[in-house]
């Protein structure tokens, strides 16, 4: 459960953190926020207190999170990592195999996007460049 949850947020954390610094921005962006990097962006948004908000929401799907957790602790048969969402319909008319296929892709590009997150921030720091941080 765990490891597929870091994945997944390090697949979307990897995104974003290079998304801000290719220029990507949430529009009205207030003016406290021009000009900031992804290694910047970090004590302008607990200064203005965006980072409380942030807590907050992640705080509650954590909670909410927990009662899947408990459910599979309790003999369910709840699946790590199975909320029971799938909005496109990947795994829509496919095979025992094939889902099981699509479940290891996922849990190996989760494991390829923790390394990646954590050299992308250690890079950005340490060259204080933009996106490549070359």
């Amino acid at each position: 459960e765990a490891e597929l949850k870091h994945g997944r947020i390090c697949m979307m954390a990897w995104l974003g953190f290079c998304a801000v610094d290719c220029g990507l921005r949430v529009y009205p962006l207030p003016e406290a926020y021009e000009g900031l990097t992804s290694v910047t962006a970090h004590d302008a948004l607990v200064e203005y207190g965006a980072m409380g908000q942030l807590f907050l929401w992640f705080g509650l799907a954590e909670v909410i999170g927990t009662v899947a957790l408990m459910q599979t602790l309790n003999g369910s048969g709840r699946a790590a990592g199975d909320y029971g969402l799938d909005p496109v319909g990947f795994l829509k008319d496919k095979s025992e195999e094939e889902i099981n296929d699509m479940k290891l892709k996922e849990i190996k590009n989760g494991r390829l996007a923790m390394l990646a997150f954590s050299g992308v921030v250690t890079q950005a720091v340490l060259t204080q460049g933009p996106f490549p941080y070359v």
